[in-house]
């Protein structure tokens, strides 16, 4: 004979045994105890929360010949008859095969005759499936049902039934269980049953439930068949460092192993978004991640890595090839070409992509990286006003001035750029007074640069650090830093956070160093009005830089674009 599941052998049989839902307890014990029970219910919720099994409960408190405060007593013939699935006052059917109009119409047939109980409970599984043409036959019945009858619909998707019929039902929402409770209760299980689980066992089954009282035990039989100890499995961890690392062989080999182990391409990728989803809440709302607090911390750290932004993108990328799986003839091919596309945006075209790209250029830029030599390369700079030289000051240098890049430090063009030792100034430790080289740059204190650079702005979040991030910091003393923003309007809009980056300065610096924000115009310069409107006569095409053109270099930054001519001219 075989033996019972555990799930079914730990069913409850009465309402105080039904664990994560005491709003629905406490409403239908308070109906059945004052008398008020309801004639249509619908009971909504994810598998496995107890929809049926609550139904059940109910259909033997209605009938039972000794309930106490609203509990069945279980030991009636009655009680025990709908237990055996044998109660002539107890009509299941799932209405997902018997949803056509003439299934309907039998039940209401049957309905109006009379029972051995005070109630027949008619409890329709699945009713979200019952077809259009069903759903009117029934919606009469349940909105004068006769007085013996009580209905109790069940479906996983609430949001599939007609309005017309929710409208008619007392609806009941059941909810996964958190997390803590489903541990209590898989403890008080293993014990019960006798059964030897190692720890690792338990923490994979509960993440395999993933609320579901009904997977859970499901899931911690298979372990225990297995001899109680946690099974091989796919290690999302690296993936997810594949993804930090932009490493697509990486990816590849984590899907490669899986595939190895038997595992399923749609459900592999179902467990990425999962995870995804639970390192998004972890930035946003931790408080709403079901997952022990090992492993929360683990998560946290994880999304922290990768960045809200690519979280959200590998959702998305992964979340479309979901939907295209259910018709490919190789699901694992989509989900080999999704990590391919998330690990190397340089090969996508989408809007996404793009978004990637840039956002690698500026990290690269915050860190002080030279993302490309010839794009990144500062403009010449004028020596009287300290800015970038436009127009015909770019020519207005006489070649008898220009010496070799190595004699001078200048580039292709022979404009002048800053050599290592003057991108060094020689500062005092007293007073670390700035520098200004013989360009115009304005130079800090090297090792506070790096604090702002590497401790300070990625300590912000939001659109705090993409407005503080276009500052630089240009004059540290023993009690004030300064940091320089390009114009006022950048400063306004800086100054607001100023007392979010205060904080983070005297966490990292140490307190009593004043943040002070000025924008670029208030130090030194020419006045507006001092600077001299550019002649267009003297605007000519700037040189090009021997071996590629402009378009060359963006092709080079943004492989796959294509060059779209003026249909006009």
């Amino acid at each position: 004979m075989a033996t019972q599941s555990l799930y079914r052998r730990y069913r409850p049989r009465r309402f105080s045994e039904l664990r994560g839902q005491d709003h629905i307890v406490r409403a239908l014990r308070n109906s059945v105890v004052n008398g008020r029970e309801g004639q249509a219910y619908l009971f909504s919720g994810p598998r496995g929360t107890g929809k049926t099994t609550t139904a059940r409960i109910l259909a033997k408190v209605l009938n039972c010949t000794a309930p106490a405060d609203g509990e069945p007593c279980c030991e009636c013939d009655s009680c025990r008859a709908v237990e055996a699935g044998t109660s002539y006052d107890v009509i299941e059917l799932d209405a997902a095969s018997n949803n056509g109009v003439d299934d309907m119409r039998e039940l209401i047939e049957r309905s109006s005759l009379a029972t051995p109980g005070r109630h027949r409970v008619y409890i329709l599984d699945e009713v979200h499936m019952l077809s259009k043409a069903a759903e009117a036959a029934l919606l009469k019945t349940l909105e004068e049902p006769p007085e013996h009858v009580v209905f109790v619909l069940a479906t996983t998707d609430p949001q599939k039934v007609s309005d017309t019929i929710r409208s008619r039902t007392q609806h009941l929402q059941f909810h996964l269980l958190p997390l803590d409770e489903l541990e209590t209760y898989v403890r008080w299980v293993i014990e019960d049953a006798g059964l030897k689980i190692s720890e690792d066992a338990i923490a994979q089954v509960l993440q395999q439930g993933a609320g579901s009282a009904r997977d859970t035990l499901s899931a911690l039989e298979l372990s225990a068949a297995s001899g109680g100890e946690a099974e091989e499995s796919v290690s999302l961890e690296e993936v997810i460092a594949a993804l930090v690392e932009h490493n697509s062989g990486r990816a590849l080999a984590a899907v490669a192993h899986a595939m190895h182990q038997g595992r399923d391409a749609r459900t592999l990728t179902e467990e990425i978004v999962r995870h995804l989803r639970d390192m998004f809440l972890s930035l946003q709302a931790p408080e709403l991640v079901q997952l022990p607090e090992r492993m929360l911390q683990r998560v946290s750290e994880q999304a922290r890595l990768l960045g809200a932004a690519s979280v959200v993108r590998a959702m998305t990328v992964l979340g479309e090839s979901m939907v295209e799986m259910r018709h490919a003839p190789d699901p694992r091919l989509l989900l080999e070409v999704s990590m391919v596309k998330l690990t190397t945006p340089e090969l996508g075209d989408d809007v996404n992509s793009l978004r990637a790209r840039l956002d690698r250029v500026e990290q690269a830029v915050a860190r002080g990286r030279d993302v490309s030599a010839p794009l990144s390369r500062p403009a010449p700079i004028d020596p009287n006003t300290g800015r970038a030289q436009l127009g015909g000051k770019v020519r207005s240098a006489k070649p008898a001035e220009q010496k070799s890049d190595s004699d001078t430090g200048t580039d292709e063009v022979g404009d002048k750029v800053l050599s290592p030792q003057e991108s060094k100034p020689d500062l005092s430790a007293d007073t670390k007074p700035v520098t200004r080289t013989a360009t115009g740059a304005i130079r800090a204190e090297p090792a506070v640069r790096e604090k702002w650079m590497t401790d300070i702005l990625p300590g912000l979040r939001g659109s705090a650090r993409a407005i503080v991030s276009g500052g630089e910091v240009v004059v540290v003393t023993d009690t004030e830093m300064t940091v320089e923003f390009p114009n006022a309007g950048h400063c306004t809009r800086a100054t607001k956070c100023l007392g979010d980056v205060q904080q983070l300065v005297d966490a990292v610096l140490g307190a009593g160093l004043a943040l002070k924000f000025v924008a670029a115009e208030s130090k030194g310069g020419k006045k507006p009005e001092e600077i001299h409107d550019i002649d267009p006569a003297e605007l000519t095409d700037a040189p090009k830089v021997a071996g590629k053109s402009a378009e060359d270099h963006l092709s080079d930054f943004f492989p796959g674009i294509t060059k779209i001519e003026d249909p006009k001219k």
